[in-house]
């Protein structure tokens, strides 16, 4: 098989699977490629493993990379047309043992923005949200891992805000949207465009929306605080657990506690939970030490039925088709507030769990695994504790 052929058919199946990411691993004897499908790795070895180099080559030509290159990692990114449809290629490159290995983010420029009433909060929640999206000025933080999903949301979130009257500026490494009417500036360290610089001469263009695409360092969490309470609704992301830690996280950056209380005005925690196949779901049985957890942590639901795909054709054998949003929703009330300006973690943490309306990411995942969107399993494994499954298992 031709280099060109082998590229082809990588996107050709990864556009079909509905894959995010394409891993190509050089090993001694084979060539390892690798898609995340709906979150989890599924691998293809070849054996012809000396086509990797010259797979790589290709790969970086695409990408503009130094091809002379092969001892530092590089960063590129390039575009594709697979079955009419515009792929945006995200790609870095590792030197390993064998080579160099590749990966891969695929994004389908042709799929277009998703609407906020389509990235499936529930209405209360998202009525909610939105009351906050429409505020004059203030701090809304949208908080995850990567790959869970916070630039889908707030691109909806810009997409709805962006009206002929309102002037926003985003800052983001990479932009992976074109939004019309929207100024987007693409970070580039090497040159000195950081976050926080960008921030800086975004305040000079008399914005009314500002996005920046993550609070990395305390110079960017600060500027952008205060920007919050000078007239610009500002939106970024943060990489934490959970809504309740985010406001804390900011303090931990050495923003000032009072700052933070008087700019954060809601923050949205969210994560990609698997879907139950539609095709093969059945109910499923809880097991002892599932029962044990439900019990001691989530005692509302212990008696509830779940269901699961046991596996079919349309799922690939999994059980899952799809993944789907949780989200966890914290807006900072005037108490909540006064506890952070005090720097009592525990106070905002008690009060934040008491709060109205407020609901965990795993209370939230629990209610969809009941409704059978999902598992009793996808729901778990959002949870601190779940690691300690294994131990409870031993004993049964």
């Amino acid at each position: 098989m031709t280099v060109v052929k082998l590229i082809n058919s990588l996107f050709e199946d990864a556009v079909q699977m509905n894959a995010s990411d394409i891993h190509i691993e050089p090993d001694e004897k084979v060539l390892r490629i690798r898609q995340r499908i709906d979150g989890n790795l599924q691998e293809t070895l070849l054996k012809e493993s000396g086509i990797a180099s010259a797979l790589v080559l290709r790969l970086k030509l695409m990408s503009e990379l130094d091809i002379s290159e092969k001892r530092l990692p590089q960063d590129g990114r390039f575009h594709i047309k697979v079955r009419k449809m515009n792929i945006d290629v995200r790609l870095s490159t590792l030197p390993v043992e064998h080579g160099e290995a590749v990966v891969m983010r695929l994004l389908n420029q042709s799929a277009g923005l998703l609407s906020l009433d389509q990235v499936g909060m529930p209405n209360d929640m998202l009525r909610r949200f939105r009351s906050q999206l429409h505020r004059p000025y203030g701090m809304i933080l949208v908080t995850g891992p990567t790959g869970s999903g916070k630039t889908t949301t707030l691109y909806g979130a810009l997409n709805e805000l962006n009206i002929p009257d309102k002037k926003i500026l985003t800052a983001e490494d990479p932009v992976e949207y074109r939004l019309p009417r929207v100024s987007q500036v693409q970070i580039n360290n090497k040159v000195g465009l950081t976050f926080s610089n960008a921030l800086r001469t975004f305040l000079r263009q008399d914005p009314d929306i500002i996005l920046v695409g993550e609070m990395r360092d305390s110079e960017t969490a600060e500027i952008g605080l205060r920007a919050s309470m000078t007239g610009h609704l500002v939106l970024s992301t943060l990489h934490t657990n959970n809504a309740i830690d985010s406001a804390l996280r900011l303090v931990d950056m050495e923003a000032p506690g009072y700052l933070v209380a008087s700019a954060v005005k809601a923050v949205l925690a969210q994560r990609l939970v698997k879907r139950n196949c539609t095709e093969c779901s059945e109910p499923e049985p809880v097991s002892s030490h599932h029962k044990v957890w439900l019990d001691s942590q989530y005692p509302a639901y212990s008696q509830q039925r779940f269901t699961k795909g046991k596996g079919c054709q349309t799922c690939n054998h999994t059980g899952y088709k799809g993944r789907i949003g949780v989200f966890e929703l914290l807006e900072v009330t005037p108490e909540l507030a006064d506890a952070l300006r005090a720097n009592d973690h525990n106070t905002f943490t008690r009060l934040a769990q008491q709060q109205k309306g407020y609901r965990s990411l795993v209370d939230s995942a629990l209610a969809m695994a009941v409704s059978g969107q999902t598992s009793l399993e996808q729901a778990i494994s959002l949870s601190e504790s779940a690691p300690l499954l294994d131990e409870l298992e031993g004993n049964f």
